[in-house]
């Protein structure tokens, strides 16, 4: 289906009645649902992979300054010197991880966290020379990096063209000054368009802008010029993400009254506003929150069925095991999740001890795999082929999924997704409550107070 030709609206009864907690569905299980490791699961995990290449995630945590908003792991310092004692202690994770990748090229870098620009470009230069010296990089692997724009400059953006990068995505968030004032990161549009000229300039593959919706103090209006401002610079991809608020988790999150933020209903018409924005100059919508220009490898792959999903968001590859270095870094290895250690002392400790890195994990079931294989298709693709789940499954989809089915009943008779003997399809219309209808078919959400360790779905 076009995108493009798909005008949304939502009705407020509709969007209050569906705006439950739920996760975000980067995994299932999702993170939340890690266990402590007594041992070290790498080895039972690789046995069982069969993944022909890896990719790479490496969690930069240090950021010069407080964004309220942030949800990340994240250690705010000014001091740069820091960023060198962790690097020394990712060599040590490397040569720890290096035997996962063994015969395997490595066919993508990710970097996030935090701000991986705040590495120097020294820095940044031997963090490339460790990975390349450790690992066996394909010709032509995709490297991509967040970037805080506040921290970057036309020298910063030429070394990172220089050691190969080839996708980038720069924070823009939101163009409003009182939006910006209120969650601590005041920014300049124009240096963020001149950051877009400068990469398209010197030949980056891609350029992502980042936004949110759902902040405080912001409107309907004040998010048309962010709209009209991210148009104007037209990158490559788009990611819109809901604003996730967690006080309870985010000590930061607490400087701003509940007051300040849009309601639900108002999240809803913000997101409307972006999505018949957006695809109405061209973009192509992938999944829940991104977009695409239909001639960027992101959107080819949507459109030929072959989008996957994983901690990082929206991916080309699924057939790669995912080795994460870093303080809170995820890995995911054969059927495994395994996840380093969130405090950046303790991280270092482990490693300091030989421990394994990973201190928290989970080896998935057979359930677990099934359920997975559905979430996943229904974030990527809204829809699921009901046979070809239990031909690779070996099971009868709608006997294995009867409770699941049974706790879609209001959703479809809302007409938010439709249920056939053959498939499960969520309307373009539908979008929005896609998480919604992906937490019917989570086996951990059954306890109702789980619920609200996640933000909710809309």
């Amino acid at each position: 289906m076009n995108t493009n030709a798909v005008k949304q609206s939502h009705d407020a009864s509709t969007v209050k009645k569906y705006a439950q907690h739920a996760p975000r569905y980067t995994s299932y299980p999702t993170a939340l649902k890690f266990e402590p490791l007594e041992e070290d699961i790498y080895p039972q995990a690789l046995a069982v992979s069969k993944a022909p290449a890896v990719s790479l995630y490496v969690h930069i945590p240090f950021c010069k300054t407080l964004c309220y908003y942030c949800g990340c792991n994240k250690l705010v310092t000014r001091h740069n010197q820091k960023a060198d004692d962790y690097l020394d202690y990712l060599e040590k994770e490397i040569l720890s991880k290096r035997y996962l990748a063994e015969g395997k090229r490595v066919v993508s870098l990710h970097l996030g966290g935090g701000s991986p620009s705040f590495l120097s470009e020294i820095q940044h230069t031997f963090l490339i020379y460790l990975l390349k010296k450790h690992f066996t990089f394909e010709l032509g692997a995709e490297l991509s990096i967040e970037l805080d724009p506040r921290n970057v400059d036309s020298a910063y953006l030429k070394c990172l063209r220089r050691l190969g990068y080839t996708r980038i995505s720069f924070g823009l968030q939101d163009t409003d000054y009182n939006v910006q004032k209120i969650i601590n990161r005041v920014q300049s549009t124009s240096h963020i368009a001149n950051l877009v000229f400068e990469a398209r300039t010197l030949g980056f593959d891609s350029v992502n802008l980042d936004l949110i919706y759902g902040l405080p103090n912001q409107t309907l209006e004040t998010f048309k010029s962010t709209i009209a401002a991210t148009k104007a610079m037209m990158p490559d991809r788009i990611s819109l993400f809901s604003y996730a608020h967690l006080p309870e988790r985010f000590a930061a999150q607490r400087k701003f009254a509940e007051e300040t933020l849009p309601s639900s209903e108002e999240k809803a018409a913000l997101y409307t506003l972006a999505v018949n924005s957006f695809t109405g100059v061209g973009y192509e919508m992938i999944g829940l929150d991104h977009f695409a220009l239909s001639n960027d490898a992101l959107a080819i792959a949507k459109n030929k069925g072959e989008l996957h999903r994983n901690f990082q968001g929206y991916t080309l590859r699924g057939d790669t095991d995912l080795i994460g270095v870093g303080v809170s870094a995820i890995s995911t290895i054969g059927n495994a999740f395994a996840q380093n250690a969130k405090d950046l002392k303790e991280y270092y400790q482990r490693l300091d001890n030989h421990l394994p890195s990973a201190k928290v994990g989970l080896s998935l079931t057979q359930d677990d795999l099934i359920r997975r294989d559905v979430i996943s298709s229904l974030m990527c693709n809204l829809f699921v082929d009901k046979q070809q789940v239990s031909d690779e499954h070996r099971i009868i989809f709608d006997e294995y999924f009867a409770q699941s089915l049974e706790n879609l009943a209001g959703l479809h008779e809302d007409g938010l997704v439709e249920i056939t003997p053959k498939y499960i399809r969520v309307p373009e219309s539908a979008r929005i409550y896609i998480r919604a209808i992906c937490a019917r078919f989570d086996a951990y959400l059954n306890v109702d107070e789980t619920l609200v360790n996640y933000s909710k779905a809309i």
